[in-house]
């Protein structure tokens, strides 16, 4: 199964999504096409049971994603109209990425720069390899950095490590990456991708409504306290006991051996 635009491919390799950013030549910097496909393909993966686990990456070695692909700006935001066309085509994408149901891992070689942290952050999981570097500069372009994308960054790792990514616009190596909450694991370039996959095929073996229902708590549980949809959980979490998986879980328990989920 392919899916999307040139330089952005999606494909479905067994239990895994690939969502792959083709654009190397640019380090894999974000296009209006790009943008565009991303909703395209992410329902894709929704709406396939085969899919368990998506996994966001980048093609090549130099980047995850470098951030918005600025040699396209003259043509893609060129007057305010334009530019309402492409902020609008981003904010789909990052509102499918966010929304996404399943479980989804970055995997991230080299820079992860602006947008592309942005696109790491929307990631339940970010792995990634030791020479990776991290920043968002947009205070050296004079950008406003929109307060989605700040939530987003405080949630992960806190205010004051925010303020500091923000304000001096500096770069993070993997090791502080980590240190700071970033990234979940750091690996050497030759063990990411079997790391990832290690990863996918734990969570791809796990029952899928579970996984499911956990990632929605977990979502939820960082919005506002008056804006939480908790019926909405509670009723992911009564499926789980309701579900065809729940008695697989039991008689494999019982019978020593390892489950078959199915997602129902």
């Amino acid at each position: 199964m392919d899916l999307g635009v040139e330089k952005l491919i999606g494909r479905r390799e067994g239990q895994i999504g690939w969502m792959i950013f083709n654009n190397p030549e640019r380090r894999n910097a974000v296009s209006l096409d790009m943008w565009r496909a991303i909703p395209d393909v992410l329902a894709a993966f929704e709406a396939d049971p085969q899919v368990r686990v998506v996994v966001f990456t980048g093609a090549g070695e130099r980047a995850f994603v470098s951030g918005a692909d600025i040699s396209q700006f003259e043509a893609e935001r060129n007057d305010a109209s334009a530019e309402q066309r492409y902020s609008s085509a981003s904010a789909a994408a990052n509102v499918a990425m966010a929304g996404l149901s399943k479980p989804s891992i970055a995997m991230i070689r080299g820079y992860c720069i602006g947008g592309g942290l942005a696109v790491a952050l929307n990631c339940d999981m970010r792995i990634c390899e030791e020479g990776s570097r991290f920043a968002i500069p947009a205070a050296r372009l004079g950008l406003g950095y929109g307060f989605g994308g700040i939530k987003a960054l405080i949630d992960l790792v806190g205010p004051s490590i925010a303020k500091e990514i923000l304000f001096t616009a500096r770069q993070f190596n993997a090791e502080e990456a980590l240190r700071v909450g970033l990234v979940n694991r750091v690996t050497t370039p030759a063990e990411l991708e079997p790391l990832v996959r290690e990863y996918a095929a734990m969570i791809g073996a796990n029952a899928p409504l579970t996984v499911r229902a956990a990632k929605m708590a977990a979502r939820e549980a960082l919005r506002d306290p008056d804006k939480r949809r908790l019926a909405e959980v509670e009723a992911a979490v009564a499926a789980c006991f309701d579900s065809a998986d729940f008695k697989e879980g039991r008689t494999a328990f019982m019978e020593k051996r390892p489950p078959v989920f199915r997602g129902e």
